[in-house]
């Protein structure tokens, strides 16, 4: 199995996002790099989708980071500038990309 580069765990591990819209600063970066997971709302602020491409609007909610994706995904969260997207393992929740990873 593949290993990505500094996540200490391999690609086959359900992943999971979600965007802390407190220090969201509506750049829109993680829009731009994965427009299938993130979008701006017309606060001005980035939330998941759903896999239905729902927005999901409330607090903490979270979407699964789907593989073709997670480099997009993992992207977004390094250069977001607000340091406000959150990349974990579903299965104990620790972040592996973001603000609190390890």
């Amino acid at each position: 199995m593949r290993q990505e580069a500094g996540s200490g765990t391999d690609s086959s591990v359900p992943l999971e996002v979600w965007i802390d819209q407190d220090l969201c600063t509506g750049d829109g970066i993680c829009a731009q790099y994965a427009p299938e997971v993130f979008e701006l709302d017309i606060d001005g602020l980035a939330y998941v989708k759903s896999a239905d491409d729902e927005l999901l609007q409330d607090t903490g909610a979270s979407t699964p980071v789907p593989l073709p994706l997670l480099t997009d995904v993992v992207a977004s969260a390094k250069e977001c500038p607000g340091d406000c997207i959150h990349v974990r393992r579903v299965e104990d929740r620790v972040e592996i990309y973001g603000p609190d990873a390890e």
